[in-house]
């Protein structure tokens, strides 16, 4: 489905990305593992459109999306859920959904029926449609969020961070409305630092430090691997 292919990033002088070859299959729900830092915001922004890379493809469903425009590649079926939720904190929960239809803004009868599936992944933002976003808790924003993303009809959803600042409770329903939502049919590239909770509900895995990828593996082998256990879940 997904497919890198030595792809290099540089910002100036300075190399982001180094060699990056990655795959996600149709269906898989995948994790990039890493600390702060180790280029996995970087890589989802070269992936979405937002960085260019200097050398290396990127293929989608058979096709090169390296170096379009964001707009185009969302409307290709990839569409990010950024790392700190970016949302308008001033606009209605209902308006920052529906800016996820922008792509597919003259097709209404298909955004009521994907509008209608966030609502019942997501019940509380039935309830809160007409508030300020700014106005919810850190897990009802990352709902919207991830609400806000799935409007714009992805085949692959990237999710970056997404649980950053929420509380363990909060954590764990998220992750699992992430696999429900792979269990659904979309096909999930997640980037987290919880390599245990993302470990549990992952067909693969892949470490990225300093801008290169490190290792890879299946869930049972990256679980299993004394090196990740050390750095990212603790021995």
């Amino acid at each position: 489905m997904l497919q890198l292919k030595n792809v290099d990033v540089c910002y100036g002088s300075f190399k982001a990305l180094n060699n990056i070859s990655l795959s996600v299959d149709t269906g898989e729900l995948v994790v990039l593992l890493g600390a702060n830092g180790a280029g996995k915001s970087t890589l989802f922004n070269t992936i979405s459109g937002l960085n260019k890379p200097v050398a290396g493809s990127i293929e989608f469903e058979g096709k090169r999306i390296g170096g379009l425009k964001p707009s185009a590649v969302v409307s290709s079926g990839i569409v990010q859920c950024a790392e700190g939720r970016k949302l308008f904190p001033q606009m209605t929960v209902m308006q920052n959904l529906m800016m996820g239809a922008y792509v597919h803004r003259r097709d209404k009868a298909g955004n009521k029926k994907y509008l209608d599936e966030v609502l019942e992944l997501y019940p509380i933002l039935k309830e809160k449609e007409h508030q300020p976003a700014g106005s919810l808790s850190g897990g009802q924003q990352q709902m919207v969020a991830i609400g806000r993303a799935l409007m714009s009809r992805p085949r692959l959803l990237m999710l970056d961070e997404p649980s950053l600042g929420l509380a363990p409770l909060v954590v764990r329903q998220m992750f699992e409305t992430i696999q429900k939502i792979n269990s659904l049919g979309t096909t999930v590239l997640l980037a987290e630092q919880n390599a245990f909770a993302a470990l549990k509900i992952a067909t693969r895995a892949y470490v990225m430090e300093n801008g290169q990828l490190v290792m890879e593996g299946d869930r049972e082998t990256m679980l299993g691997n004394e090196q990740v256990r050390k750095a990212y879940i603790g021995a």
